[in-house]
C-alpha cells in the first residue's frame, strides 16, 4: 500500500495557479501601455521605410520606361508597378503610391499613408522625383 502512494505522488507538479498567470499578464500590459507612447516614433519611422522603399523602386522603373519610350509615365501599370494591397482593404500595405505629374523630362510620385500611426489626425507622405529627391513633405 505504501509504494501505491509514493507512486502517485511522482506525478504531482507544481504549478501556477490562473490567477498568478493573469495578474502576471495585467503587470506586462500595463508595462507595455506606459511603454508606448515612447515607442510611437520609432513605430513610425519604421513604417515609412515602406514609402522610401516602394518610390526608390517606382523610380528604378520611371528610369526603364524612360529608356525605352523616351518619356516617364503617368500611369503605374504601364511601368510595372503593382500597388500592394492597403490596410485599408485588408493588405498589408500602409501607403498608397501614385504619379503626380509626368512628361518627357520630369515626374513626380508620391506615397500617402492610409493610417494615422500617431493617431494625430495628419498622414504621412513622402514624394520622389525625376532626380532621385526623396522628400518628406508631411510627418505623421
Amino acid at each position: 500500500m505504501k509504494q501505491t502512494e509514493n507512486s502517485t505522488n511522482i506525478f504531482k507538479l507544481k504549478a501556477l495557479s490562473l490567477l498568478e498567470v493573469l495578474i502576471t499578464l495585467v503587470i506586462i500590459g500595463i508595462l507595455a501601455l506606459i511603454a508606448l507612447p515612447s515607442l510611437m516614433p520609432m513605430i513610425t519611422k519604421a513604417k515609412s521605410v515602406e514609402a522610401q522603399t516602394q518610390l526608390a523602386h517606382l523610380h528604378k522603373l520611371q528610369q526603364v520606361y524612360r529608356y525605352t519610350h523616351s518619356k516617364y509615365s503617368t500611369e503605374l501599370k504601364s511601368i510595372g508597378f503593382e500597388q500592394a494591397k492597403l490596410t485599408t482593404q485588408g493588405g498589408n500595405a500602409n501607403y498608397l503610391i501614385s504619379i503626380e505629374k509626368a512628361n518627357t523630362t520630369q515626374y513626380v510620385a508620391k506615397a500617402t499613408a492610409q493610417v494615422d500611426f500617431d493617431g494625430d489626425g495628419q498622414f504621412n507622405v513622402w514624394v520622389i522625383n525625376h532626380d532621385n529627391e526623396l522628400k518628406e513633405l508631411v510627418e505623421d
